[in-house]
């Protein structure tokens, strides 16, 4: 699709919150939170003319590589949130995109997210083959702390495994990101979720996971660090780490 005359290098978009997008104690699933923003992010691809429909053009989609979440607090049932968006960096096959929440005048979320260009023929990673220097990048973050390297090789305990299903993938015919996170949230104390205790949570995505391949789940509880990882045949397709308040 062409450019849209709506375009702008940073887009704020408004939504309000849905009751199927909440916990039992009314506030927003973390999972939920993640398809807003990447939502959001997509929307002001699709804006800017570098959208999955663009991209297949030439066989080519945005996956994600890494999200790093700060959150202050959650947003609740019926409530109206604002997603701010704008691109950090975009070179060659690699991008940087930032994303706030806002409730009111209230930064509640910040978000950064790392994502490569894949060719869905040969699933290879390679330079976007679209023009994108109409996007303005911007040097700002919006998160304190940046991407960290999460420590996956220390001893984990097994908790579960879990077999891709239908309803697990997407459009690039593959396991969600999304997908991957409810597969660990899962497993973990639900009073840490009725308490909004996550204070960031950091996401990395290595490998992709297919429909009926069967995946390992595993998790390390140091204090109020949890790391989860995702594997198939002993490699790591996936790792998550949640900090807690």
């Amino acid at each position: 699709m062409p450019i849209s005359p709506n375009f702008t290098s940073i887009l704020h978009e408004e939504k309000e919150i849905t009751f199927l997008q909440c916990y039992p104690n009314g506030y927003l699933k973390y999972t939920d939170l993640c398809n807003i923003l990447q939502l959001t992010a997509a929307t002001h691809a699709e804006l800017g003319g570098i959208s999955f429909s663009d991209m297949q053009e030439f066989h080519q989609a945005w996956v994600l590589s890494r999200m790093r979440l700060e959150i202050k607090r959650l947003p609740k049932w019926k409530d109206v949130i604002t997603v701010k968006t704008w691109i950090n960096s975009l070179e060659n096959s690699r991008s940087i995109r930032c994303l706030e929440m806002y409730l009111g005048d209230e930064k509640i979320i910040g978000c950064e997210t790392f994502w490569a260009v894949f060719n869905t023929k040969t699933r290879r990673p390679e330079n976007l083959a679209l023009p994108h220097e109409h996007f303005q990048k911007f040097p700002e973050r919006a998160t304190n702390e940046a991407f960290s390297k999460i420590d996956f090789q220390q001893e984990m305990n097994f908790t579960g495994n879990h077999t891709v299903k239908l309803s697990d993938l997407d459009i690039v015919n593959h396991a969600n990101s999304v997908k991957y996170l409810e597969w660990c949230l899962d497993l973990i104390d639900i009073s840490i979720i009725k308490n909004q205790q996550i204070e960031s949570l950091e996401m990395n995505y290595l490998k992709e996971v297919s429909l009926n391949e069967t995946v390992d789940l595993k998790q390390k509880v140091n204090n109020k660090n949890i790391v989860f990882t995702i594997s198939k045949e002993e490699k790591t397709n996936f790792a998550l780490q949640l900090y807690l308040k």
